[in-house]
């Protein structure tokens, strides 16, 4: 695994605080800024990731990264409907082109944003644990 620079690694850690200070400012009501510092968060915690490539031949190291990467891509989308959920741009859509439109937007997209980030929060603890774990038991000189 590339490692990442000292630089790139403060990216990562500001971009992972900056989520849960998003997500913990919108949930207790501050909604106006709080998308925006999650969005940010977001983006740069995925971009930092991503930077992190694996060159090497191990499988299992290669299926781990692909899907540390639908995480990424989960944690930005869970920031895009976080922005939807307070700026509602989508909704005038639904209901003029959609029949039941307004039914369709509550049940697809209002507040959706919180599965979507949990389902991305154990994406990456999982694969930030079994890639730790191969890369571990990958090293000469360690008896696993």
């Amino acid at each position: 695994m590339r490692q990442l620079t000292k630089t790139e690694a403060a990216i990562l850690l500001a971009g992972a605080f900056l989520m849960v200070v998003g997500a913990g400012l919108y949930v207790f009501g501050i909604q106006g800024v709080s998308p925006w510092i999650f969005a940010v968060g977001a983006v740069a915690f995925a971009a930092m990731q991503l930077r992190q490539t694996y060159g090497g031949r191990d499988a299992t190291l290669k299926r781990l990264r692909r899907i540390m990467s639908v995480g990424d891509a989960l944690f930005m989308l869970s920031a895009a409907l976080m922005l939807e959920n307070n700026y509602h741009v989508l909704m005038p859509l639904f209901v003029k082109y959609i029949p039941d439109g307004y039914y369709h937007y509550v049940t697809y997209i209002h507040n959706n944003w919180v599965i979507i980030l949990l389902v991305a929060a154990i994406i990456e603890i999982y694969t930030t644990h079994r890639i730790s774990h191969e890369l571990k038991k990958n090293m000469p000189g360690t008896d696993e």
